[in-house]
């Protein structure tokens, strides 16, 4: 069950057997075997892709829920500790400032699990591609995933000390006219953010003139480095530039909004056992590090 399931979720035998180490030929055995057990067809197969029948679709429902069962059952014992692989996409800056340093010490109280974290900023299916769950920082889309806030993140507006004693420093939301900033594209409308400040407890948004616009934390953060101008980002992520004033706090009376951090999951797979002691360090080593 465990092996149909996941060639059904990956939408490949290749992908499946290298997900759960295993031989190609001995995953493409136990569908066989559970197709002649059962006498339907449960895939259907093709040179370029596998997809699912009917008779699949239902059947990979009921295992589902048969091995989520299992894995509750053998849970709710004292000794039980969580195993196997974790899949886990994440944002790169969060991943090399937040998780990775503090990795050690979480594997070292479960060193059964093995995590596999992929970087990006994109939608992604997390079923069909054989993600556990995503990191996603910023409001959610409408999806039907299971969402659970792990962090607020304290948002800053900085520009660095260059920019600032050759543009001056603006003392007021009113007063960025003829100040610039690096623009971000969002992953997902392409378009360029405006920058936003909570003024009286209003949030207004302004969109400045900029030379240059991004799609990536770490680029946003080098282009205000380099001068070109105004962004905004979570306050940890820049606390060293503050502290060693080649970043300037811009208006710190009307700080931007807070940035939602989440974690989301799929609706249709009961939460396992490494999926949750995950999420729960996740929320204590956020309140630690961002808090």
């Amino acid at each position: 069950m465990r092996v149909f399931a996941r060639v059904v979720e990956r939408r490949s035998f290749s992908r499946a057997a290298q997900d759960l180490g295993l031989p190609a030929s001995t995953v493409t055995d136990a569908v066989k075997q559970l197709e002649a057990r059962l006498k339907v067809r449960l895939l259907q197969r093709t040179t370029r892709q596998v997809s699912v029948t009917l008779d699949g679709e239902a059947y990979y429902e009921r295992c589902l829920a048969i091995l989520a069962d299992i894995e509750e059952a053998e849970s709710a014992f004292g000794g039980a500790k969580p195993r196997g692989l974790l899949r886990v996409d994440v944002q790169g800056t969060q991943a090399r400032r937040v998780i990775v340093p503090n990795l050690p010490a979480f594997l070292a109280e479960y060193p059964d699990l093995e995590l596999f974290l992929s970087e990006g900023d994109r939608y992604v299916d997390l079923v069909r591609e054989g993600v556990d769950c995503v990191l996603r920082a910023g409001e959610l889309r409408e999806s039907d995933l299971v969402a659970r806030r792990v962090a607020l993140l304290p948002e800053v507006t900085v520009a660095s000390r260059d920019y600032v004693a050759r543009a001056g420093m603006p003392r007021s939301f009113d007063a960025l006219d003829g100040h610039r900033m690096v623009g971000f594209r969002s992953s997902a409308t392409g378009g360029v953010l405006p920058l936003e400040f909570i003024v009286g407890g209003v949030r207004k948004t302004v969109s400045l003139p900029s030379t240059l616009s991004v799609n990536g934390a770490d680029t946003y953060r080098a282009a205000a480095l380099a001068g070109f101008g105004l962004i905004q980002v979570p306050r940890y992520s820049v606390e060293q530039d503050l502290a060693d004033g080649t970043l300037v706090e811009l208006l710190p009376d009307t700080p931007p909004s807070p940035t939602p951090v989440h974690i989301l999951y799929p609706r249709s797979r009961q939460l396992s056992l490494r999926l949750r002691v995950f999420i729960d360090w996740m929320v204590k080593l956020y309140a630690k590090e961002v808090g």
